[in-house]
């Protein structure tokens, strides 16, 4: 049976997440002035990675909601106790400037307009549905995917089966009818696998090792892989 959708990851898939995430925090500690705890707006800035990679955990574990872990990593990060306003408020600075920098990944809009009319679009996201939609419409690809399901509504998260197969269930496909591209290669790419899709890792950063995995390191790659082109040195799922 062949593939007849494609499943896209938003952050760090279609949407520079990192890049307009990095921006907007050092542009906010220019105004908001750099916590004590850091040395450098740099050890800042890897500091704020690292601890919403350990909250948005939280909240795909079912520990905390989308406010609450907005809330949690403002106080880890500035290592105080803080009211929700406070930290609410402090947060809203960062989102000013973050918001400012959002982007498309370049090789997106090429990708999708190949890949009319062979394949539908859906969107399947460890986020909100409201935060996705209003990124999406500003970045102007709402309209291209028919479908959102996202893990905070539906309760379940990548790499669980239950969130492929949600998805799944919104384009009326079998997992075997869809394709699923993203960034990570455990949560997405394997978990992708485990639920019955073929899962495509796009490895923006090129750090490769995972032989076991059908990848890309751009989405100009995606069409001739889905049209069974295996150029690539991709294992050869495609049938």
């Amino acid at each position: 049976m062949p593939i007849r959708a494609v499943l896209w990851d938003i952050d760090d898939t279609i949407f520079d997440y990192a890049g307009a995430d990095r921006t907007g925090m050092r542009q906010h500690l220019e105004l908001a002035g750099l916590p004590g705890a850091y040395a450098s707006v740099d050890e800042a800035l890897d500091a704020w990675k690292a601890i919403t990679v350990r909250h948005w955990a939280r909240v795909a574990a079912g520990e905390t909601d989308f406010l609450g872990q907005r809330r949690d990593r403002v106080r880890e990060f500035l290592s105080r106790a803080m009211t929700d306003a406070e930290a609410d408020d402090w947060f809203a600075g960062h989102v000013t400037h973050y918001e400012a920098a959002w982007a498309l990944f370049p090789d997106v809009l090429p990708a999708l307009d190949r890949l009319v009319p062979a394949y539908r679009h859906a969107i399947l996201s460890n986020s909100s549905t409201d935060h996705q939609h209003r990124k999406l419409t500003a970045l102007g690809v709402r309209d291209r995917f028919e479908a959102m399901v996202c893990a905070v509504e539906l309760g379940i998260s990548k790499p669980e089966a239950g969130a492929f197969h949600a998805a799944c269930e919104a384009l009326a496909l079998e997992p075997h009818e869809v394709a699923y591209v993203g960034d990570e290669p455990d949560i997405d790419a394997s978990g992708a696998v485990a639920a019955g899709l073929t899962g495509i890792w796009l490895d923006r950063r090129g750090r490769g090792g995972r032989s076991d995995l059908v990848r890309i390191t751009g989405l100009d790659q995606l069409p001739g892989l889905l049209a069974g082109d295996t150029r690539f040195g991709a294992p050869d799922t495609f049938g």
